[in-house]
């Protein structure tokens, strides 16, 4: 008795009460009347086919096309027949798929569908999850709300199914996918541990601040026969973010069962043609609100303050979220992205900048290595520095960062919750005697700390204190300006340092001296930037340096003739 109360109460055997029931029983007489074939049950088609026969059938619920059936564009068939190609088992050869394009190209309804399609259609399964995330919870709504609109339009899926508006949850009661669940995430990874899902689609990922929710859903894989992640969004500004990693990943081809359609304006195009616009933008023509495309152009063009949203959202770029407040635009700073080889430097003359924070936060030294030309390149090595015991306390996106680079190599950690200071003193003695260190700027802060362990140890290193005032600061910053936007810098992609350039916004004076803002940066960015002040230094201390003069050889003397008298 208890058993079948609660079956009512939930929906399940006995049916629904109250207005879901009354639409279910609605739902399942229009079903009984117009008994249509279901076109993805034809025998004979492969999975591809059937997931487009399935999406192809479900009704558009909005805009100019709303009322008809759905129409997949040429790329997004491309993209179906793509992720649901099987091996000679039946099974999918594609475990992640990513499409990433500009706003307005239909990405909401497309996904909408492969969820349903997932739930109760042709990929479901018995006691599936389905699962759409997103930055927050009124982000992770527009998939259930897409998703709730197809199924009250559709006799056959709204007859077996029950809909809970308040979690943005569907369960299927019967049919294909029985005892099925959807539900929508926002990005709160520690709700989500523990999910063992069939399905799950991560809408507009470059929006996230971190990959927290990212990781928990790919960590996921493997609790099931075959699982599949779809992640759908507009590019992120930045390198590192994880949707670019991502991104980048699978353009290499590394992994065959990772799938990506990019469709991204190249950083040299025309921004403002309709070329450029129509190329990366696969519902021109279609149903792209052509209006809507023009103003955000038209509006770049007359304030450059926008230009980098239009590129972003309109072209698909990563473009600088604030080029105007940079010393360099990251797609400048990517021209110097050439290889370093650190075992060509040995025992060359190098300059470097240092930055010691404070002892919780992020040390910084950069060596900078000029060429011989007259005209110098230089070749960059940075060195990160951050207490282990303070990762924790991190924000989260930068404790991500902070772990997977010393993971890598790219920064090392000192034991404890602060920087030993002797610890960074015993690597720059190694330094030394690999590179011949002719000078290092270093801001006052802490530095007396520091040369008492040099001392401790007997390294001796030209050290040149270099106040980070507008004055002092605004020559170095010209400096790393200059070099970059000529070419004459070599850093080799360096993730931290990298990070650390992308998040440096200058401030100016009256003089018209910039200098970089930590406060600002620092609380705005998801890294430190500190090594971006330590390479400007190290660039302007190598460009002003003048070696001691010699002292006079009497050797010459030594072999003149000697008159005996």
């Amino acid at each position: 008795m208890i058993a079948r109360r609660m079956n009512q109460h939930w929906g399940f055997g006995m049916g629904l009460r109250g207005p879901g029931a009354a639409r279910q029983r609605l739902a399942k007489e229009q079903a009984a009347e117009t008994k249509r074939r279901l076109p993805w049950k034809k025998k004979g088609l492969s999975r591809a086919e059937r997931m487009i026969a399935f999406l192809q059938w479900l009704p558009v619920t909005k805009g100019i096309r709303r009322g008809k059936k759905m129409r997949l564009l040429p790329s997004q068939r491309e993209f179906i027949e793509n992720v649901f190609a099987t091996n000679k088992g039946g099974k999918r050869k594609v475990s992640l798929a990513i499409l990433s394009q500009p706003k307005g190209n239909g990405k909401t309804g497309l996904i909408a569908g492969i969820c349903l399609a997932a739930l109760l259609g042709p990929e479901s399964e018995e006691r599936g999850a389905v699962f759409s995330a997103s930055i927050d919870r009124g982000k992770a709504g527009l998939i259930f709300d897409e998703m709730k609109a197809v199924i009250l339009r559709t006799a056959e899926f709204a007859s077996r199914v029950n809909i809970q508006d308040f979690h943005k949850k569907i369960t299927v009661l019967e049919g294909d996918g029985l005892d099925s669940v959807y539900e929508a995430l926002s990005a709160d990874a520690r709700r989500s541990q523990g999910l063992a899902p069939s399905m799950w689609a991560y809408d507009e990922l470059g929006e996230a601040p971190d990959g927290a929710l990212l990781s928990v859903l790919m960590e996921s894989e493997g609790k099931r026969d075959e699982t599949l992640g779809i992640v759908l969004s507009t590019q992120n500004e930045s390198d590192d973010h994880p949707l670019s990693r991502l991104i980048d990943d699978a353009l290499t081809g590394a992994d065959p069962s990772t799938y990506l359609q990019l469709h991204a304006a190249p950083d040299d195009a025309d921004p403002y043609s309709d070329e450029t616009i129509k190329a990366c933008n696969p519902a021109w023509g279609h149903f792209l609100d052509l209006k809507a495309v023009q103003k955000s152009r038209d509006r770049a063009r007359r304030m450059p303050a926008f230009e980098s949203s239009y590129r972003r959202l309109r072209l698909n770029q990563r473009a600088d979220a604030n080029p105007e407040s940079r010393i360099v635009t990251i797609g400048v700073w990517k021209q110097n992205a050439g290889p370093v080889d650190r075992a060509a430097l040995k025992g060359r003359a190098c300059f470097g900048g240092l930055d010691l924070s404070g002892k919780n936060d992020l040390t910084a030294l950069v060596l900078c290595f000029p060429s011989d030309d007259p005209d110098p390149t230089f070749d960059i090595l940075p060195f990160f520095w951050t207490p282990e015991g303070q990762l924790e306390a991190r924000r989260p996106a930068e404790q991500e960062r902070f772990r997977r680079w010393i993971g890598e190599g790219h920064m090392l950690a000192t034991p404890g919750p602060t920087v030993r200071y002797n610890f960074v003193a015993a690597e720059m003695a190694k330094l030394a005697r690999e590179f011949d260190i002719k000078s290092i700027a270093f801001d006052t802060y802490r530095i007396e700390d520091l040369k008492t362990e040099l001392d401790d140890i007997a390294c001796e290193i030209p050290l040149e204190p270099y106040r980070q005032g507008f004055v002092t600061m605004g020559p170095c910053v010209e400096r790393f300006a200059e070099l970059a936007l000529s070419g004459k810098l070599r850093h080799a992609s360096h993730p931290v340092l990298t990070a650390a350039v992308a998040g440096a916004i200058t401030i100016g004076d009256a003089a018209g001296n910039l200098k970089i803002d930590k406060e600002k940066s620092n609380g705005r960015g998801p890294v430190r930037v500190d090594g971006a002040v330590a390479l400007a230094m190290a660039l302007q201390v190598a460009n002003r340096f003048e070696p001691p003069p010699k002292k006079p050889s009497l050797s010459g003397f030594l072999r003149a003739p000697v008159m005996v008298v």
